[in-house]
């Protein structure tokens, strides 16, 4: 079993996946800005800006990131990109030079550092600065629409929810990246690949996602 750090344990993704991670044996540290209370996992409590310090001074074998916020909850772009790649890249250079081999985390379809759309370029540069750090395996989840309980409100995913089983059907075959799917199912295949002992760089939608799931 690994011994795994992790942070956005609050998020759609994350509060299943530690429960499941848990579950498998693995020893598990989270770290964020309050206490999650997940039973059988340790909680650290640090400021964004300090996750990377929260981890410094760990044994870690896997790390995690299932973090992901919005441009309306941080307040600005720049927030946005404080938190979604720099305090994210900073948490996994630290998780690095404390043993970590195995880099996880959760992107978006269609994150391109390049893209026009500034959230898809944040992602995008947030993949690629992970991508210069050495880890052994990195496993990049690029989900499409997520479904499930939100403690916060977003308005227009709530009617993309309510949309998505017409939308899944009308976006088959290579556009079925962009389908809906379970926030459940993203974290049954984070958990299926966990301290993998196999290196590589591997990119995953929906379809992988399933499958693997």
């Amino acid at each position: 079993m690994a011994r795994i750090a992790m942070i956005g344990a609050t998020g759609l993704i994350g509060r299943c996946l530690a429960t499941l991670l848990v579950a498998a044996g693995h020893e598990l540290l989270i770290i964020g800005r309050r206490e999650i209370g997940v039973a059988g996992a340790r909680d650290k409590v640090a400021t964004v800006d300090h996750w990377d310090d929260a981890v410094a001074n760990e044994a870690v074998d896997v790390a995690i990131s299932t973090l992901g916020t919005t441009r309306k909850v941080a307040g600005s772009m720049d927030a946005f990109e404080a938190i979604d790649r720099i305090a994210v890249v900073d948490f996994a250079r630290a998780a690095n030079k404390a043993g970590a081999r195995q880099w996880m985390m959760v992107s978006s379809t269609g994150a391109d550092p390049h893209s026009r759309n500034s959230y898809l370029a944040v992602k995008g540069r947030a993949e690629a600065d992970v991508l210069t750090l050495g880890f052994e395996r990195i496993d990049i989840f690029r989900p499409g629409l997520l479904v499930g309980p939100r403690d916060e409100k977003r308005p227009a995913e709530k009617l993309g929810m309510l949309l998505s089983p017409l939308m899944n059907l009308i976006l088959g075959g290579p556009l079925d990246r962009y389908q809906a799917i379970g926030a459940e199912r993203v974290a049954a295949a984070m958990a299926a690949v966990a301290a993998t002992g196999e290196n590589g760089c591997e990119i995953h939608h929906n379809r992988e996602i399933r499958a693997l799931s």
